[in-house]
């Protein structure tokens, strides 16, 4: 079968691989029908991520029909369409009992200190193969995946894998309650479903910042407020739209691979220029960059900065950007004097996901607006080239399995 493949940093291929296998009385075989190209995938070709096993399959969002289970699995059969969890959970520990699954203390074979265990990731994660294939091995699969209703199409469907509930999880995470004003840093597809989450959590305003003009747009068209950090001050301006008073919470969708303004009144001093390249020699030390192709952010703490600046006294941030364990630049003085509440995290999929189907299956929200590109998975490697490269209009794309 097909497969996108990590070879190295700045190295993926679309490989012949051997179709996957029961190896648990807990796995499930899936064929997938649809799977997708997450920002966070390309943490791992730039190098902010590491170290990855080579060899391994990359993607953590599917879409398919189940094959085969294995004997523990009950509860799905060969024949259902499900939706797979990007992150791995048993079911039966303490925290996924309480509904914190994405720290499951049994799902990451490095045992449970190692945190979250999800598909195609670091050695620290698994490493488990990813959902960028033809086949795809499911452990513990009973609570890792979710049976979609008939009226539940493939292509809503993949963007409850992953980025809806993330989305959904950052709101959460920031407490957006009735009224609040929230800011929502990143207009990628995250930070898309984070202003949609925002809203129907009951956010009275959401306030979006980024630098790309198209992804600005898909904001707007969500009404939000947009500040584009290339032409204005976005702290300054979050204080003009707040009467100086900030915003009552933050949700980061960004995390490491943030961009520097380059232009404008935010436009980075040489000190602070300087700080940054420190931290992504830091952060990304064997980034093999080629042009504008696999280059890490230039900006790893950027928007942890701004955030902070934004937000009110008492405010909360909810960071849901990835952040790699190397990372350790955090405005924690200010942050502590302004009394704020920071919480962060991997999304709890399989409790987070299931209200969001019935969301999407009951009609009050189609998700699929927010998909820009429909690739084969043939063309994958182009459409993760593109996608890298930050070019206009790529925010989320799907990649299409047929066969």
């Amino acid at each position: 079968m097909k497969a996108v493949v990590w070879h190295g940093i700045g190295d993926i291929r679309l490989d012949e691989v051997p179709e996957p296998t029961i190896q648990d009385p807990h796995d499930a075989i899936v064929r997938v029908t649809r799977s997708a190209i997450c920002g966070t995938d390309l943490h791992f070709v730039r190098g902010t991520m590491a170290p990855m096993q080579e060899g391994t399959i990359l993607g953590h969002e599917a879409v398919g029909v189940v094959t085969q289970v294995g004997d523990a699995v009950r509860g799905f059969s060969a024949g259902d369409r499900v939706v797979i969890n990007s992150t791995i959970s048993c079911g039966a520990c303490r925290y996924c009992r309480t509904g914190k699954t994405a720290q499951c203390d049994v799902a990451n074979p490095n045992g449970p200190q190692a945190g979250t265990s999800f598909f195609g990731g670091p050695v620290s994660t698994g490493p488990v193969d990813g959902l960028q294939a033809e086949y795809v091995r499911v452990p513990w699969a009973q609570n890792t995946m979710h049976g979609l209703p008939e009226n539940v199409s493939d292509e809503q469907a993949i963007l409850l894998s992953d980025i809806f509930p993330t989305g959904w999880f950052g709101a959460e995470l920031a407490g957006v309650s009735r009224g609040d004003v929230v800011v929502v840093f990143g207009a990628g597809i995250v930070g898309q479903f984070a202003i949609a989450s925002a809203f129907k959590q009951g956010a009275g305003r959401v306030i979006v910042v980024d630098g790309q003009e198209t992804r600005l747009a898909q904001a707007l068209a969500q009404h939000a407020e947009v500040v584009d950090f290339n032409r204005e001050d976005p702290v300054q301006a979050v204080m003009d739209l707040t009467n100086g008073i900030g915003a009552d919470c933050v949700i980061d969708a960004v995390g490491v691979d943030a961009e520097r303004p380059k232009q404008g009144p935010a436009a980075v001093s040489a000190d602070e220029a300087e700080q940054f390249d420190a931290e992504v020699a830091s952060i990304a030390p064997d980034a093999q960059p080629r042009g504008d192709q696999w280059k890490p952010g230039d900006g790893p703490s950027q928007v942890a900065r701004w955030a902070v600046q934004v937000v009110a006294k008492y405010g909360r941030i909810g960071i849901i950007g990835v952040y790699s364990p190397t990372v350790d630049a955090y405005p924690i003085g200010e942050a502590m004097n302004k009394n704020l509440t920071i919480r962060a995290g991997n999304c709890d999929h399989h409790s987070v996901t299931p209200p969001l189907i019935d969301l999407v299956a009951s009609g009050q929200f189609d998700p699929t607006t927010l998909i820009t590109q429909h690739e084969a998975m043939t063309d994958a490697i182009a459409a993760y080239e593109a996608f890298d490269r930050r070019e206009d209009g790529w925010t989320k794309v799907e990649l299409t399995l047929v066969g």
